[in-house]
């Protein structure tokens, strides 16, 4: 990536430890302190221009590189997440908007996701439209100059604390169900839509149900075009899905290991250290899966197959990596403070990995999107 990228992870590297405490694990835990030093480093960030880095500088960026947005995801992921939900802004939101939003919708959503002033939500799964996306039941209904939108979201992840919802809605009945779908961006606060939280192993904030009861919306809260929305969709996955850089944590807690068990970590079975080695090598797979398609999309190309070949990876590396590091961590008997973080991080590495396979589309369902992509190319 040049010098400029090491100078780049270096700062970055620097501002976490001067800014994020060492035991954070991220944002949404039970302790609201650990959300407020999240929206505290994410305007940090954003005042060092360090936040939508890669952004245009008509948008709030600074026109770097994709591979210098890339270091500081995979910073950011590696100590769990100080930017909270902003990534959803900024990988995805704010990049659809730049491509498909109205001069009116860049110049009201972009700037406030450029300062890290902002959540963002996303409506996509339906409780019997999950993996099958396209199914989704929430309707959008004529209404004289505008609409009204009824429905119901699951699985919606920040909808507490959300300001906006990045919705997908029906508007219309095609000859295909990926016909006739429409993007709406509209604001949490108005008071039709009802948040009932999921509990869950997760921790707050993560699963939520969120209720659309005759929501009305304007022909400017359309993102695109009505009824052609799958196709912007589609962009969306394969940007949210190569956006979170899972390789990178798991890299980071497996180099750990070693000095956080010291002289124990010698006694461990050779078989154990032989998976952990292993595991190291499936972090640099993944990796150079995920700089494939950062190349492939620097270069305007958006495909669904690479991304999801980057996300079968990735997300089974999370779970392969969590299964060894709890493995280790069983076996350790340090009971030093840098032993007893690192047994919390991988407990909580653990907890996430399980919902690995199946966020953001689950693992069978990239599995067809591969195979799609490989019989169209043969």
């Amino acid at each position: 990536m040049g010098e400029g990228a090491v100078a780049l992870r270096r700062r970055l590297r620097q501002l976490v430890r001067e800014h994020v405490p060492p035991d954070f694990l991220g944002a949404f835990t039970a302790d609201p302190a650990d959300l407020a030093v999240a929206q505290s480093f994410c305007r940090r960030l954003a005042d060092e221009g360090l936040l939508c880095l890669a952004w245009p500088e008509e948008f709030g960026g600074r026109d770097a590189s994709a591979w210098e947005q890339t270091v500081v995801r995979e910073e950011m992921w590696a100590y769990h997440e100080p930017r909270g939900a902003q990534y959803m802004g900024v990988n995805w939101v704010g990049p659809t908007i730049m491509r498909h939003g109205s001069a009116e919708q860049q110049k009201l959503h972009l700037p406030p996701i450029a300062a890290g002033e902002v959540i963002w939500c996303q409506g996509f799964s339906e409780p019997n439209s999950g993996s099958d996306l396209a199914s989704l039941r929430t309707a959008a209904r004529r209404d004289g100059a505008g609409w009204r939108i009824s429905g119901q979201k699951v699985w919606t992840s920040y909808a507490t604390m959300a300001q906006w919802c990045f919705l997908l809605a029906r508007t219309s009945k095609g000859a295909r169900k990926q016909q006739g779908l429409t993007i709406f961006l509209v604001p949490m606060s108005d008071p039709a839509i009802e948040v009932r939280p999921i509990a869950s192993m997760l921790g707050p904030h993560h699963l939520n149900e969120v209720f659309f009861d005759n929501l009305a919306v304007t022909e400017a809260d359309v993102l695109g075009t009505v009824d052609e929305g799958w196709a912007v969709v589609q962009e969306v996955l394969a940007f949210e899905r190569v956006g979170i850089a899972r390789y990178a944590r798991c890299e980071r807690l497996l180099q750990a290991a070693p000095g956080a068990l010291g002289d124990q970590w010698e006694d461990l079975p050779d078989e154990l250290r032989g998976r952990w080695a292993r595991m190291l090598t499936h972090c640099r797979r993944a990796r150079l899966l995920a700089y494939r398609v950062v190349g492939l999309q620097d270069g305007g190309q958006v495909r669904a197959g690479d991304a999801a070949t980057y996300r079968i990876a990735v997300t089974r590396l999370d779970q392969e990596s969590a299964e060894v590091l709890a493995e280790i961590v069983a076996l350790a008997r340090t009971t030093t403070e840098d032993a007893v973080r690192f047994r919390r991080a991988v407990d909580d590495h653990r907890r996430y990995s399980v919902s690995a396979t199946v966020a953001s589309g689950s693992i069978e369902m990239q599995r067809i999107l591969l195979a799609r992509a490989l019989l169209a190319a043969s």
